[in-house]
């Protein structure tokens, strides 16, 4: 989650995770070691962590992370008890759908929650055959390693496609954030609190120095190649629960196209104006089902999948980082995806960040 882009200063605590974004200061970069002289410096190499996959080794040729429709490579290559078999065109068909909530650098309780519905091994590998798994954004800031969840995602997707599933994933407000940060770090933008930029911004809500020191080309060509928006078995998936994003298109293709288009013109200006756009929230829970219907009617689909706005948020519940002392250690209880707007919207950020789920569940509930 991300406080809001476009309003006024608001008096902040050390823990308070408010929506608004006061006037900015400029925050100088930290300093310190890069990671390549932490490497020199290290002592003899342990396991790597199944997060770290992509750097150092080259892509596959022609491999696209984020291409809508990843060939099915062999039949061979897919363990035959988790294929399901098309019998009217005799061919095998796509396997279950999963989609996965925010994970803010929380690369540990990904793992767990992947391999508990046997979507990896124990060693992080993808084990689910032709099964669908959808990311619905927010992969960095906040937790500790925020690199190491992109180098997963990306890794799976290459796995999947090769069992004849998919792994694929979405745009969120925080992908823009980072992607911002790096190209623009201190240039000024306009906002509705002032000037801003983008580095100030980031920081603020969670950026951490550890991944912008590890971030490498090919992280950014991922981040910024991501789509905002897709369709699955009737479930219109995006990251953010807003209706900004019919501002960039009356269809889904014409949404990602143009929000590629944005990134690609690298106008710090018009980048910061969509991530403001795509940091609002509570559309579904403040309008109601009318919000949903405005995009399941524009974009197809029954009902909207989202992330952003956690769980204990939306249920007017405390979520702050230190709610576990506050009520006895105990934390904001989320014990799945919520479902409400009369059954049109599923919320799945269950506030890892504030000591509460990081979800990872099969669709249809």
């Amino acid at each position: 989650m991300t406080q809001g882009a476009d309003e006024g200063p608001v008096v902040r605590t050390a823990t308070l995770r408010d929506f608004r974004v006061p006037p900015y200061a400029q925050v100088p970069v930290g300093t310190g070691e890069t990671p390549q002289e932490r490497q020199d410096q290290a002592q003899p190499a342990t396991p790597v962590h199944p997060g770290d996959a992509v750097p150092g080794d080259e892509a596959p040729d022609g491999y696209t992370p984020t291409e809508r429709d990843l060939p099915v490579l062999t039949e061979q290559a897919t363990p035959v008890e988790t294929r399901i078999e098309d019998t009217a065109a005799g061919e095998p068909a796509l396997g279950p759908l999963y989609v996965v909530g925010d994970v803010h650098g929380y690369l540990d309780e990904l793992l767990a929650a992947l391999a508990e519905q046997g979507l990896v091994d124990e060693e992080g590998r993808w084990s689910a055959g032709t099964a669908r798994l959808w990311f619905l954004g927010d992969f960095t800031d906040r937790g500790p390693d925020g690199v190491g969840v992109i180098d997963l995602v990306m890794r799976l997707s290459a796995e999947a496609a090769a069992a004849g599933g998919y792994c694929k994933a979405l745009m969120g407000n925080h992908e823009l954030l980072l992607l911002g940060a790096k190209r623009f770090g201190p240039t000024p933008v306009s906002s509705g609190a002032g000037t801003a930029t983008f580095h100030a911004a980031w920081l603020l809500n969670g950026g951490q120095q550890g991944d912008m020191e590890r971030l490498q080309d090919v992280h950014l060509q991922w981040m910024s190649r991501l789509d905002a928006v897709a369709e699955a078995d009737g479930h219109l998936l995006m990251h953010s629960d807003t209706t900004a994003y019919l501002d960039y298109g009356t269809t889904i293709d014409d949404v990602n196209d143009t929000v590629h288009q944005v990134l690609t013109r690298n106008d710090a200006d018009e980048c910061w104006d969509l991530f403001r756009k795509l940091t609002k929230r509570f559309a579904f829970r403040d309008d109601g089902p009318g919000a949903a219907r405005e995009l399941l009617d524009a974009y197809g689909g029954r009902r909207v999948v989202h992330g952003h706005s956690p769980i204990p948020y939306l249920l007017g519940e405390v979520g702050t980082e230190d709610a576990a002392d506050a009520d006895g250690g105990s934390g904001p209880v989320v014990e799945g995806p919520h479902v409400y707007a009369e059954g049109l919207a599923i919320a799945m950020d269950g506030g890892v960040t504030m000591a509460g789920k990081l979800l990872v569940v099969r669709l249809p509930l």
